[in-house]
């Protein structure tokens, strides 16, 4: 594997750690907010981030490649209203989606077609993600300010459940 694509993706491991560790926090203002549905939701967050991360970690360990995990840097936040932690992660999960097309390209221009197939189901996640964030900071401004409805929003965030990444599945 080329050492530049190979960097990008230890990179990303460490992204996505720090994703699930902001997600945490989000799930910290929730449960602290009373909002426990949304508390849920960000935790099930956690586990799909740290998903992420191991099979970024397999994909270099198939390929011969030496995980290198770098320290993931510590998260501060402090929200005023239920609608700014929805809106940092849609901030967030366009930065992922950046991150992941860096390593896209990255991989196109040295003709990595093995990774570039592998990054395509996260492609496909990111797209999905930002949907997930987006349909979120939405209906939050629509209908967040209105106690019944934020209600309503949070018992729906609350069944939410966690289902094992389908490259890690796969791999069992």
């Amino acid at each position: 594997m080329d050492s530049r694509v190979a960097k990008l993706i230890n990179e990303q491991i460490n992204k996505e750690l720090y994703s699930a560790y902001l997600y945490m926090s989000f799930a910290n203002y929730y449960e602290e907010a009373g909002l426990k549905g949304f508390a849920n939701w960000y935790m099930t967050q956690v586990q799909e981030e740290r998903d992420h991360a191991l099979i970024f970690r397999n994909y270099l360990l198939d390929n011969d490649v030496k995980v290198e995990l770098g320290p993931i840097e510590g998260v501060e936040v402090a929200f005023d209203d239920p609608l700014a932690p929805l809106e940092a992660a849609l901030e967030h999960e366009e930065f992922i989606t950046a991150s992941i097309n860096q390593i896209y390209a990255a991989a196109d221009e040295v003709h990595d077609y093995r990774t570039m197939n592998f990054l395509k189901w996260f492609i496909d996640e990111q797209l999905e993600e930002e949907a997930n964030a987006r349909d979120m900071v939405s209906d939050m401004k629509l209908y967040g300010k209105d106690q019944g409805s934020l209600f309503a929003m949070d018992r729906e965030a609350a069944t939410r459940t966690y289902t094992k990444a389908s490259p890690l599945a796969a791999a069992e």
